[in-house]
């Protein structure tokens, strides 16, 4: 805690200049992100670190695992369902970026089971959402060294959202009219590279810095 309230002295005292204006701005004008990041609580993945984004830029959703659950009956309370409706339909966002990561530690859960001992009921119930995706590592994964199937688990995970996002109507809505669009991302932690689901080869590329799209179609990650 105490490092905290240091950092918050230290960006009261030495940053908070830098973005005066800025806040003032989105205070009076309120926010207009372009995009709703969705990713996983891990501490090691911080949006507006790995895209070098403003206040104001991204409104990011962060759950365990980064799981999108499907659109559920009215009356269904579903916090990350809430906040997709409130970024496309208030918000307006132009882009909806679903990012894992290598080394997910809800990913190993999901694959491998919460150990006994530990006392994580909600989580347990959570991590059932994804269910449809250990299903997939045990039918198509089931050779691959324990790293490259939690690997595995997280790409199939991104694509599993992905899917759920089109369950929600007004994401339907604004898709079919041409005013969103979706993407699939990973974050390799050891290296801080980003890499892209293209649809086109079926599996995650890394992104090309200079255009902003895909890039190479030889480079991989693990377990792909």
């Amino acid at each position: 805690m105490q490092n905290l309230i240091q950092g918050v002295h230290r960006f009261q005292r030495h940053e908070f200049g830098k973005y005066r204006e800025l806040f003032q701005r989105l205070s009076r004008e309120g926010q207009k992100p372009h995009t709703l990041f969705i990713t996983c609580a891990d501490s090691r993945v911080v949006a507006e670190i790995i895209t070098q984004s403003k206040p104001g830029d991204l409104f990011v959703i962060k759950n365990v695992g980064n799981i999108v659950p499907q659109a559920g009956p009215r009356g269904v309370v579903n916090s990350t369902g809430a906040a997709i409706e409130f970024a496309v339909s208030a918000l307006e966002v132009s882009d909806i970026v679903v990012c894992g990561h290598t080394q997910c530690g809800a990913m190993m859960a999901l694959v491998d089971g919460v150990p006994a001992q530990k006392q994580m009921p909600h989580l347990c119930d959570w991590l059932e959402i994804a269910a449809p995706v250990r299903n997939i590592i045990q039918e198509k994964y089931a050779n691959l060294a324990s790293l490259d199937k939690h690997t595995a688990a997280a790409e199939e995970n991104v694509l599993f959202a992905l899917d759920n996002l089109h369950t929600y109507p007004i994401v339907q809505e604004r898709l079919a009219a041409g005013k969103l669009a979706i993407h699939g991302w990973m974050f390799e932690i050891a290296t801080a590279r980003l890499f892209a689901f293209e649809p086109s080869l079926n599996h995650f590329v890394p992104l090309d810095a200079g255009s902003g799209k895909n890039g190479p179609k030889s480079d991989k990650l693990p377990g792909q």
